[in-house]
């Protein structure tokens, strides 16, 4: 992938990415680029220059929604994603929100990560084991095995995502700016990850490659942004291609935002009613806890409209026994639990 080294040019389920559930099996069929909806010029030249590596683009941005809903799963807002709508996420990613920070940013992520470890599992031509930063290897181990190219999976998820966020304005600025918080991550937890080799696990010979992070830890980490995100305002100020919009903190009191910060500009609607206009599903008989006084509790997740408990009876796997060699059986018992959900 010559062209692809070093300057690459990313749609998907966000704004900037436009592959939606419907394209989750493109590594199972053949690809026609211009059956994708919702792709930019520049994207629609990058999947058909680099189409091998599409399929891994495509899981990339699965990966993303994937974990964008566990880490989501007890609030408001649980990353619903909505059927055979090129805008899965509905209208709620229309607003320049904490919501929409966190979704360029998981979605960035999710196509870097699985671009990277395509890349080292072989299954692509264009790209493999990165090469570049072996250096002299530490005490009692050397280098082997296959490091992960991660500046790789970086640089395509940049050139295809960023390419729609070429506007002069606001949304597109924090757009560009979150997609590469969720990319940075990565490569700030880039760890080594090393074999031990010899009799009986001996350790005599360690070999140690280098190794992105669980993409759990990843969301958990990008889940702390959020909650933590910057609020901005929008300024306007004229350059010579015309007027321009950038972002500044709202409030200069605050740690100005760093670039592995998330940012946004628009306050988040409550979530608790269903309204179409901004893509609230509502809380309604959603599972709460009741024993629980955070977000994820009764009281907060259902917005003060009280719940309903039910009981419930669930079969399950119990007393079981290993038997040598070496299989497990179990007996099926049935358990009664009580299940709260939201008025």
């Amino acid at each position: 992938m010559a062209g692809l080294q070093h300057d690459i040019p990313i749609s998907l389920c966000c704004r900037s990415l436009a592959l939606g559930q419907q394209y989750s099996s493109l590594g199972s069929q053949p690809l026609l680029c211009g059956s994708i909806p919702g792709l930019v010029p520049k994207q629609l030249r990058f999947c058909r220059n680099y189409i091998e590596i599409m399929p891994s683009v495509a899981e990339g941005v699965k990966l993303g929604i994937q974990e964008c809903q566990h880490q989501f799963r007890g609030r408001r807002w649980n990353c619903t994603t909505i059927k055979d709508n090129l805008a899965i996420f509905g209208p709620v990613l229309d607003k320049a929100t904490r919501e929409s920070a966190f979704v360029h940013a998981i979605a960035s992520a999710g196509v870097a990560f699985a671009v990277t470890r395509s890349c080292a599992e072989g299954t692509s031509t264009m790209c493999g084991c990165d090469s570049h930063h072996k250096g002299p290897p530490g005490e009692g181990w050397k280098w082997g095995g296959c490091s992960e190219d991660a500046e790789f999976g970086v640089l395509v998820s940049r050139e295809f995502a960023d390419a729609r966020e070429n506007r002069p304005d606001a949304r597109s600025a924090m757009n560009r700016h979150n997609n590469e918080a969720g990319r940075t991550t990565i490569l700030d937890h880039m760890h080594l990850r090393c074999k031990c080799h010899g009799l009986s696990g001996s350790c005599e010979v360690k070999t140690c490659w280098w190794a992105q992070p669980d993409f759990r830890m990843l969301g958990d980490y990008l889940k702390d942004k959020y909650d933590s995100a910057s609020e901005m305002m929008v300024e306007k100020h004229r350059e010579s291609r015309g007027w321009v919009e950038t972002l500044r903190a709202k409030y200069a009191f605050f740690k100005h935002p760093t670039e592995r910060d998330l940012v946004y500009y628009e306050g988040s609607p409550n979530f608790c009613e269903p309204n179409p206009e901004t893509g609230s599903f509502g809380t309604r008989d959603r599972a709460c806890n009741v024993s629980s006084h955070g977000i994820e509790g009764c009281d907060l997740l259902c917005c003060g409209r009280g719940h309903n408990t039910r009981t419930e009876k669930r079969k399950e796997k119990c007393h079981c026994i290993f038997h040598w060699c070496c299989y497990v059986s179990c007996q099926e018992c049935v358990r009664v639990y009580d299940v709260h959900t939201c008025k």
